[in-house]
C-alpha cells in the first residue's frame, strides 16, 4: 500500500513563474525522494520602482513515502 505525502514550498525567480516553479522542484529534490506531482497553488509578483522584481509560485510537493526498512532481530542467550 503506498502513502503519499505533500509538502508545500514557495520559490521566488527574477527571470520567470517558470523559472520560480524549477526553482522549488529543483530544491526539493534535494531533500525529498519519490517525487511524483507538483500543484501550483499561487503565483505572484513582487513589484519595485513599476517594474516586476520577482515571480513567486506556492506549490504543493506530493511524494510516496518510502517503505520501512525491515529489521532483523537476533536472540542472544545470556550466559550463566
Amino acid at each position: 500500500m503506498a502513502v503519499q505525502r505533500i509538502s508545500k514550498i514557495t520559490a521566488s525567480s527574477k527571470k520567470s513563474w517558470q523559472d520560480a516553479l524549477k526553482a522549488g522542484l529543483d530544491r526539493a529534490n534535494k531533500t525529498l525522494r519519490n517525487l511524483e506531482e507538483i500543484r501550483v497553488l499561487d503565483q505572484k509578483v513582487t513589484v519595485k520602482n513599476g517594474k516586476i522584481d520577482q515571480y513567486w509560485v506556492t506549490l504543493e510537493i506530493i511524494f510516496t513515502l518510502e517503505e520501512p526498512a525491515t529489521t532483523k532481530t537476533t536472540t542472544r542467550r545470556r550466559k550463566k
